[in-house]
């Protein structure tokens, strides 16, 4: 199995390199995400404007990739719990020829991937940017793109 894929970004060819446990440059690191679990339930979020996903999101000035998944996972679906470091992708636009070296992103950084064992569900009160939160059996069909997603990674 390869850990390594090309992706269309908006027209931009992007490689996308999974790296199991690495440990980051938190300089390069540009947002972070996780797959969080209950009852035997994994949890996405409807964040407005961009459909349902796992919770995360950027670093914030000061803060640690740790404590920035579990503020995102807090404020975008009201949970808590213990977290596990999986590893990171590698968003590399060195074969980008849209790549502009001004702009938002570095030429190579890192999404990290966290997992959670929600230990508190709190009431979900849409006070920041998702409007809802459900709960989906890992094998249930029409979710198989995240269950794609989740073999990608392991």
């Amino acid at each position: 199995m390869t850990n390594q894929i090309y992706v269309n970004w908006g027209g931009h060819r992007v490689k996308l390199t999974w790296l199991p446990n690495k440990a980051m440059d938190i300089q390069k690191v540009t947002s972070v995400h996780g797959y969080c679990f209950y009852q035997g339930n994994i949890l996405l979020v409807n964040v407005e404007g961009r459909g349902f996903s796992i919770p995360g999101g950027h670093v914030e000035k000061g803060e640690s990739p740790e404590e920035t998944f579990l503020r995102e996972a807090y404020e975008e679906a009201y949970v808590e719990g213990n977290i596990q470091y999986l590893g990171a992708i590698e968003v590399n636009h060195e074969e980008n020829p849209l790549f502009v070296e001004s702009g938002k992103y570095p030429l190579i950084g890192y999404q990290l991937f966290y997992r959670m064992d929600i230990e508190k569900c709190h009431p979900f009160l849409r006070e920041n940017e998702t409007i809802a939160r459900i709960w989906v059996e890992p094998k249930e069909k029409k979710f198989n793109m995240l269950l794609v997603t989740m073999s990608f990674l392991y």
